[in-house]
């Protein structure tokens, strides 16, 4: 496998990574710290959105069974694209029209080399230590209310 292609795979994983971290910011969040962006960024022209749609949510009994529909999910999408010709996508959970609108200016902002680190630094990575934080408090709080079943084994007389 080419260096070019690797390169690209990784550019891929790296985009797909920071578009989760950002749809999964909260929105009132999201929103101020990309207003201090925002001041200084070039602009964006709506392409696609936002608009509001329903995904189907699929499951697996136990994790590894056979899969189910569980049900349906409300999701938002938009694209965007800059002068440049960059083109920004984002599809958040829920109907909020807005937040969509900023992650997708944001994927595209990112797609220029001077907006990267700026992006990643004031919004990927806090919203990843978010995601982290809520992690580690819903695993303390099943913790907490895990309860260890044990069997004493008697002996006959």
């Amino acid at each position: 496998m080419g260096t070019r292609m690797m390169n690209t795979e990784q550019q891929t994983a790296d985009r797909r990574r920071a578009l989760e971290a950002m749809a999964a910011m909260p929105a009132a969040r999201l929103a101020e710290r990309y207003a201090r962006l925002a001041e200084v960024a070039p602009a964006s022209l709506p392409v696609r959105g936002p608009e509001i749609g329903a995904v189907m949510v699929r499951g697996r009994a136990g994790g590894g069974g056979a899969a189910f529909n569980l049900g349906e999910a409300s999701v938002t999408r938009a694209t965007v694209k800059l002068a440049g010709g960059e083109i920004g996508h984002a599809v958040v959970l829920g109907r909020d029209g807005e937040k969509a609108r900023m992650v997708a200016h944001l994927d595209a902002l990112r797609q220029l080399p001077e907006w990267v680190q700026r992006i990643d630094d004031e919004i990927v990575i806090p919203a990843r230590q978010l995601q982290n934080d809520a992690e580690c408090r819903l695993a303390e709080e099943t913790e907490a209310t895990r309860v260890n079943f044990f069997t004493l084994v008697r002996g006959e007389d």
